[in-house]
């Protein structure tokens, strides 16, 4: 009876093209500046200022150095790889990263922890990473840390450092996003580390082979299509 009920639901939502079953997530941003700030990153992305270079920055925290409880097996003729769904945590770091939005290349750096001390001591690597002479336009999210006094302090006397925040729960907005993506799905996710320094090594090793053949994300929507949607 169970199982004739449960077909009958199924065909009823289908015929009103109905699948309860999926979810899929969504969170509006309420900042109040929400379209200034929305067109000050897309005007950077579509049209980048002349003799300046546009950096897409954030942190991805908290990434676990994980060793499966026992080896995986390999992917074969009707079978997919396969992992322990139990593990052993080693520990985490934090990677800070500038995606250079004009070419695709990374600076990254791994730091013990995310605060304002760390972001400092990134900013200063980018300022010897990049050319000299040319204007930085970094884009940055909402975090306390890049906001910090200390920081803004530092960002007032390098004249060349100018940050763009997007708008509060848009992380959409941010490119390098995307890159961490990329990072996790390619490099972290399925690996096995056995210690953090294991974990660091095939980040900068990721980084390394990234800058080597270098892929841009482009970015096409304008701000009156975004906002429409």
């Amino acid at each position: 009876m169970t199982l004739i009920m449960a077909a009958g639901q199924a065909r009823i939502w289908d015929s009103h093209g109905l699948q309860p079953h999926r979810v899929r997530n969504f969170k509006l941003s309420r900042d109040k500046q929400f379209v200034e700030k929305l067109t000050d990153v897309v005007g950077l992305y579509l049209n980048p200022p002349d003799k300046a270079l546009v950096l897409c920055v954030d942190e991805k925290s908290q990434i676990q150095a994980l060793d499966r409880t026992q080896p995986g097996l390999p992917m074969k003729k009707g079978r997919c790889g396969t992992l322990t769904h139990d593990y052993v945590r080693h520990g985490t770091t934090t990677l800070f990263a500038a995606l250079n939005v004009l070419d695709g290349t990374v600076i990254g750096s791994c730091f013990e922890r995310h605060r304002h001390e760390e972001f400092l001591q990134f900013l200063r690597q980018v300022d010897r990473d990049t050319p000299e002479g040319m204007d930085l336009h970094l884009i940055v999210d909402n975090y306390s840390t890049h906001k910090h006094p200390k920081v803004k302090h530092w960002i007032q006397r390098h004249k060349r450092f100018h940050l763009h925040f997007i708008p509060t729960s848009s992380s959409w907005l941010n490119l390098v996003e995307r890159w961490f993506g990329e990072i996790t799905r390619k490099r972290i996710r399925r690996s096995v580390f056995k210690s953090v320094q294991e974990l660091i090594e095939a980040i900068e090793s990721y980084v390394k082979t990234n800058n080597q053949n270098p892929k841009p994300f482009v970015w096409t929507k304008r701000v009156d299509a975004i906002l429409e949607r």
